[in-house]
């Protein structure tokens, strides 16, 4: 029986892929560096350090990695400020899901993003649990991150459903033995396979309700 609902946050609580995409590319060819036509959806679901070296290297921006992941997350903290892109109906969303289910929060966006964006959204005390990717050995699409929150939560993986976005977000979610409900943002759709993985594919957040939720089968 499902007893967690695990959130990520970036593509499914905040529209911040458009966002990190407009910086970080903007960033790379602001320090002499070549966007690849496959950038972004390779960095989506990559943890700080992760992408901070595929910036630096293989993109060609050349600075320490620890100095891009700073500067990265400095003006995505500015945008924050200016204009924090909350989901509709997200915050809603959350606490609905309260009301039968303990809910945690699984992200690849670096801690002080996570605490920006949950502080102003009123949302830290709704998740009994948030981990980043930069808490863990690897990133997504690799399971560490979500094996984390069943272990936090002292739950087996298969009592958790994460609700997730990207390709590499599905594939982390399934690979740690969750059941997944999928939310693929338009502009960012996931890979077909990645999507294959998802118990449940919805269209937008209002669609996630308990009912659709108690109707995924559980995994083994």
């Amino acid at each position: 029986m499902i007893q967690a609902v695990v959130f990520d946050l970036d593509g499914i609580l905040i529209d911040s892929e458009p966002v990190w995409e407009e910086v970080r590319r903007a960033y790379v060819d602001r320090n002499g560096g070549q966007w690849q036509p496959d950038s972004q959806s390779r960095l989506m679901g990559m943890s700080t350090s992760e992408w901070a070296r595929y910036l630096s290297g293989d993109l060609g921006v050349g600075k320490d990695p620890a100095v891009v992941a700073e500067e990265v997350i400095a003006e995505m903290g500015r945008r924050y400020e200016v204009d924090l892109p909350l989901m509709p109906g997200a915050v809603d969303t959350v606490y609905r899901m309260g009301d039968g289910y303990r809910r945690a929060l699984a992200s690849s966006s670096p801690r002080s993003l996570i605490d920006r964006v949950l502080d102003s959204a009123e949302l830290t005390q709704a998740f009994e649990v948030t981990i980043s990717t930069e808490e863990v050995a690897r990133g997504k699409p690799e399971p560490d991150v979500y094996l984390a929150i069943a272990d936090r939560l002292r739950l087996g993986p298969e009592a958790c459903i994460a609700v997730e976005d990207s390709s590499n977000g599905l594939r982390s979610a399934s690979a740690a033995g969750m059941a997944v409900i999928a939310i693929p943002h338009p502009s960012y759709p996931p890979q077909f396979d990645a999507l294959a993985l998802a118990d449940l594919t919805l269209d937008n957040l209002s669609e996630l309700t308990m009912e659709r939720i108690s109707s995924v089968p559980e995994r083994d």
